[in-house]
């Protein structure tokens, strides 16, 4: 008796990657389906620049090519819950949020696993870089780094769970992006040469403060040199990022002189402005080093001031995929993708996590997520407070 084809739902978004998953899997013999999940359409009060329906056609013309059936499956209202009103309120409170890590969380790998589970499949399968294994007992799946670890994306991954990735597949963790790119090439597929997409889909080319401003006003305060000085005012710290280069109209000394920060009554107050900030450092670009949420300040300085730089950070909402692990807990750690793992150490005390870094970290942002490692596995992560 013939064995049964497992079978596999494929989240096909028309790009590349996800065009070469499908066609991977197609020919490793599973019996596959396409699904275009629309999670996004502008409304009345928000508005982007969301491509859905080109997207969705080029999902159709790889499904066509690879001779599968592709259906579309709608999760705006659940988009809508967990990502988008998630994102607006975190920036209102003044922190800077990760919609895709909330994305993977509760619409990827639950709304729509939970999707392709009522409709039979054995399997979702996406287009992330990374890799699932088993742990050394093998008993429990693990989230493993991916090959490519420029590419990688655990770092979005960390918040599933071990008993969410016995049902997933990540058929591009063994592969470099060049190598995709060349199978997409080889294979013809009808999206070999699209270029690559960034940043948050629905958001587009709109400018990030513009697109909050549809649904945040503005809160004016003041801007601070790390020092204590006023050297300008700020629309409202949802508006900004810790780390954040340029983008306050205050980019150095000569900017003041030139008055493109603010308008001066007289030119006592010019001098007396000018005096604020070291002459010295005229050619330094700013950074926004702090947001004083209680009294509404922005504080800004240059890249090298003490202020930019940490050797802890708390952490709550704490998540692991397959179980909590004692503490303290000595590893790796990244505070933003793609960047270098760092060595910390996770301690508890009275339900208060904290992170000892080996060396100072910059610019580390409230509301993003701390994503701890060891031995290439990705334990889990938090959120940074």
């Amino acid at each position: 008796m013939k064995k049964k084809r497992e079978k596999v739902l494929v989240c096909m978004s028309g790009g590349v990657d996800s065009s070469v998953t499908a066609a991977l899997l197609v020919r490793a013999g599973y019996d596959v389906t396409g699904a275009y999940m629309k999670q996004w359409s502008d409304t009345q009060d928000i508005n982007g620049v969301c491509t859905w329906k080109n997207d969705r056609r080029n999902a159709i013309r790889v499904a066509a090519h690879l001779n599968i059936p592709l259906i579309t499956l709608d999760f705006e209202a659940e988009y809508k819950k967990w990502v988008t009103e998630y994102m607006f309120a975190e920036y209102k409170a003044g922190r800077t949020p990760n919609p895709d890590v909330l994305c993977n969380k509760y619409i990827k790998f639950d709304a729509w696993l939970k999707k392709a589970k009522e409709l039979g499949f054995d399997y979702m399968a996406t287009g992330h870089y990374a890799r699932i294994g088993k742990s050394e007992l093998g008993k429990e799946k693990q989230l493993l780094l991916a090959k490519d670890t420029d590419k990688d994306q655990t770092y979005f991954l960390h918040q599933l769970s071990s008993k969410q990735l016995e049902h997933i597949l990540f058929p591009l963790g063994d592969y470099t992006k060049p190598q995709v790119r060349k199978i997409a090439k080889d294979w013809n597929l009808p999206t070999a040469s699209r270029p690559e997409s960034m940043g948050i889909c629905f958001v587009g080319e709109v400018p990030m403060k513009d697109f909050l401003l549809q649904r945040i006003e503005k809160n004016p305060g003041d801007i601070v040199f790390s020092s204590g000085e006023k050297i300008g005012e700020h629309d409202g710290l949802a508006f900004y990022t810790v780390g954040q280069r340029g983008g306050l109209g205050l980019s150095s000394t000569s900017s003041l002189r030139g008055g493109t920060m603010r308008q001066f009554s007289d030119s006592k107050e010019i001098a007396t402005s000018l005096l604020r900030v070291p002459r010295k450092d005229e050619n330094k670009p700013f950074y926004v080093l702090q947001k004083n949420i209680e009294k509404n300040q922005l504080v800004v300085g240059y890249e090298d001031d003490p202020l930019m730089y940490s050797k802890e950070a708390s952490l709550t909402d704490l998540h692991f995929i397959s179980g909590t692990p004692t503490l303290p807990l000595t590893c790796k750690v990244r505070l933003r993708h793609r960047q270098e793992l760092q060595d910390v150490i996770l301690t508890e005390a009275n339900g208060n996590y904290l992170l000892h870094f080996k060396t100072s970290q910059k610019a580390i942002t409230p509301g993003q997520f701390a994503v701890f490692y060891q031995n290439n596995v990705s334990l889990g992560g938090g959120v940074i407070s």
